[in-house]
């Protein structure tokens, strides 16, 4: 239940911990958090899959710092972790690329310093184990010169110039990294949203799902009133209100249900739809929707969760949209699903990629993966347009944003 009362993962500023390894990665993390968060030991190699930590740091808020594995591993599970440190760096807002001061600049950092000019990820150097050398000052103007950049000093065993690096983080900290506005900026003071929540056999027991969560946190912002029914309640709600409501979010899945029932002059969409504005570029994932057009029976569809869940009865992305999708092209298609964190290095195989609304990812994470289609020529859509658009509503679901 604590984990309940906590900022959302994917609303944290993502603070990675990059280097080769044995350069004191969790050790500076174990500096900067002011804990033994993660395991040191003087063997190369420690951590091994990436080590999630959830904190504050004031006055940025919260983040979540995450120790990787050396980009240096070696052998075929040393490529397995190199490739989980990868997947890490696609959804980092901030990176500390840290160096032991020691040793030589290597083509390791090199790259991580080229991956994330091409990410266009805010990076800093840190040089660790500062105390190690004989004359700090010169091992520094010397790495400033090889990096033709500043490198920061550290200390994370004597705990000397973590202060400076924290104060770094927040200061560099890209501005974009919050995730814009859900619905508040969609609503005005006093205005009312009724928010159309079906209960089914895929709901999680005793809550509603984080998307519904944010929508009525957003509303409560605005300083406007949330109404939440079911659908079968929807109807009768939208007559007992002395005015018309400002807004109808639905769960995607309904979405037909509550086009007939909500008059056309209210304002309807979805909760993925909003999620896709404030988690990823709207736009593009509308235009992928025109990819079904061209699908035909045997294609590769690719559907991306980025939570995981035991699959129920009514699952919406591996019961409904295959169901949908399979009727509108007239048979069967190939589906592969990745969850969680994992999302293919390579989708060019692929027709057509379908990704949920990205609630438990961040921003950088969802925007990495459009780019990553677009790279290709994939078409990407999200899972609240895709059915907006295989029930012939996407542009009344659409314009909510159209001037936004």
């Amino acid at each position: 239940m604590a984990e309940m009362n906590q900022t959302p993962k994917g609303m944290r500023v993502h603070i990675g911990i990059f280097g080769r390894r044995n350069a004191g990665k969790s050790s500076v993390i174990n500096a900067l958090t002011k804990q033994n968060i993660a395991l040191v030991s003087d063997v190369a190699g420690t951590t091994t899959d990436p080590v999630f930590k959830a904190m504050e740091i004031l006055p940025l808020g919260p983040v979540m710092i995450i120790d990787t594995a050396g980009i240096d591993d070696i052998g075929d599970l040393g490529k397995l972790r190199i490739g989980k440190t990868k997947e890490v760096m696609t959804k980092t807002d901030v990176a500390v690329i840290v160096i032991d001061a020691a040793n030589d600049v290597s083509d390791f950092e090199r790259s991580l310093v080229s991956e994330f000019k091409k990410l266009g990820t805010t990076y800093i150097l840190a040089a660790n184990k500062i105390e190690t050398v004989a004359d700090p000052a010169e091992r520094i103007a010397f790495l400033d010169k090889a990096f033709g950049e500043k490198v920061v000093p550290i200390s994370a065993l004597k705990k000397k110039g973590i202060d400076e690096l924290r104060s770094l983080i927040v200061k560099t900290a890209p501005e974009a990294f919050e995730d814009g506005p859900m619905l508040r900026d969609l609503v005005k003071e006093g205005d009312t949203v009724v928010l159309c929540v079906p209960i089914d056999t895929a709901a999680p027991k005793g809550r509603i799902i984080l998307p519904q969560v944010h929508a009525i946190r957003d509303i409560l912002d605005a300083n406007a009133k949330a109404v939440v029914v079911k659908e079968n309640q929807l109807a009768e709600q939208l007559d007992n209100l002395k005015e018309p409501p400002a807004l109808v979010v639905t769960d995607s899945q309904v979405f037909a249900k509550a086009d007939r029932a909500v008059p056309k002059e209210i304002p309807l969409t979805s909760f993925s739809i909003l999620m896709a504005r404030q988690k990823g570029n709207l736009s593009g994932l509308a235009a992928g929707a025109k990819a079904v057009e061209n699908l035909k029976p045997g294609d590769k569809v690719l559907i991306a969760e980025a939570c995981t869940h035991v699959c129920q009865a009514e699952d919406i992305g591996r019961v409904k949209i295959p169901a949908w999708l399979n009727k509108k092209v007239g048979g069967e298609l190939n589906y592969e699903w990745y969850t969680g964190d994992s999302f293919p290095e390579d989708v060019s195989s692929y027709k057509l990629v379908i990704h949920c609304g990205a609630c438990m990812i961040n921003r950088r994470a969802m925007l990495s993966r459009q780019k990553k289609c677009a790279e290709t020529g994939v078409s990407i859509v999200n899972y609240g347009v895709l059915i907006s658009y295989l029930h012939g509503i996407m542009d009344r679901a659409m314009s909510p944003m159209k001037d936004n």
